[in-house]
């Protein structure tokens, strides 16, 4: 291999050792690499390619290995001398592929004409298995798509989807009404709104809807419109009313959900600083149309800046 101290280096090598006696850190060291995505060399170490969000995670391996009295190395790679970068790239894929495999022979389980259908703790889980393989399909496999296809199929009927479809069509250009001091729940649905549902929407803000009878609810404390449902914030509600079915805000769902309900549920904490922020901007005492601006804005960011 030919190591390099450029950030260009295409590829990233963790070497490690771990005493025998720490058989539980071991396995746990294991089980992140294979979250992660690593390609285990038959010599020695693991390769990731070199991303800023994969140099974190290799860094941070190599902390907990250190910290667990081992040594660990992460090295920034040109090439490997037998493996060229077509080889290594078809090992990827070839990784993901069994992924999406055994998860499409689940899906067409679901989808035999003798299967009732699936309860919604176990699509929950089926949909969180693809965006994991989804978040360390680095090289965009083909069978991405034909699961995500398969998926939609088990999750949404098609005349599920067509039914909500129309539905959006009654939700064009219309006026929306939430609660004042939006906070990180209703700003991310006024994005969710604008950008998916209703790209001419307008917001208002009052503790009464009724102040406003032609404009839409969200997030208040109404039956009418859309707010929290069982265990789902106002974000995920309208993501399932409205048959919102991107990767992207799949994502911020599980982030939005986490920061505003304070359950863990997806284990995604990114929100916490997004809420700190806004929280920030509303002690400023700006007004409630700029907060929802700001809000929109930062959501915005967060989606660009998702893989």
């Amino acid at each position: 291999m030919t190591v390099t101290d450029s950030g260009n280096a295409p590829w990233l090598l963790l070497v490690f050792s771990l005493p025998t006696k720490r058989a539980s850190q071991r396995v746990e060291i294991w089980r992140k690499l294979r979250r992660y995505g690593t390609l285990a060399l038959r010599s020695s170490g693991h390769i990731l390619p070199n991303t800023p969000i994969n140099r974190e995670r290799m860094e941070w391996l190599a902390t907990a290995i250190r910290s667990y009295k081992g040594q660990a190395s992460v090295i920034q790679v040109q090439g490997f001398d037998d493996l060229p970068e077509i080889k290594l790239k078809k090992l990827f894929l070839d990784s993901r592929s069994r992924d999406y495999e055994k998860l499409a022979g689940e899906l067409k389980k679901l989808l035999a004409p003798s299967h009732s259908g699936a309860p919604v703790g176990r699509l929950n889980r089926l949909r969180r298995q693809f965006e994991d393989i989804g978040n360390i399909d680095f090289f965009e496999n083909p069978l991405r798509s034909h699961v995500e296809s398969l998926l939609v199929r088990v999750e949404q009927p098609k005349k599920v989807v067509l039914t909500r479809n129309r539905k959006r069509a009654a939700f064009v250009n219309r006026l929306w009404i939430t609660r004042p001091r939006p906070g990180i729940d209703r700003v991310s649905s006024a994005w969710l709104i604008r950008r998916f549902i209703d790209a001419k929407a307008r917001f208002v803000f009052s503790a009464d809807p009724s102040s406003h009878p032609d404009a839409v609810p969200f997030d208040m404390f109404v039956s009418e419109g859309f707010g929290h449902r069982g265990e789902d914030c106002t974000f995920e509600t309208l993501c399932h009313e409205f048959a919102i079915r991107d990767r992207r805000v799949t994502q911020i769902a599980h982030v939005i959900h986490d920061a505003d309900l304070g359950d863990a549920k997806f284990g995604r904490t990114e929100g916490l600083g997004l809420d700190q922020v806004l929280n920030g901007w509303a002690l400023q005492n700006l007004d409630d149309d700029e907060l929802m601006q700001r809000g929109m804005t930062l959501i915005e960011g967060l989606y660009n800046g998702l893989s």
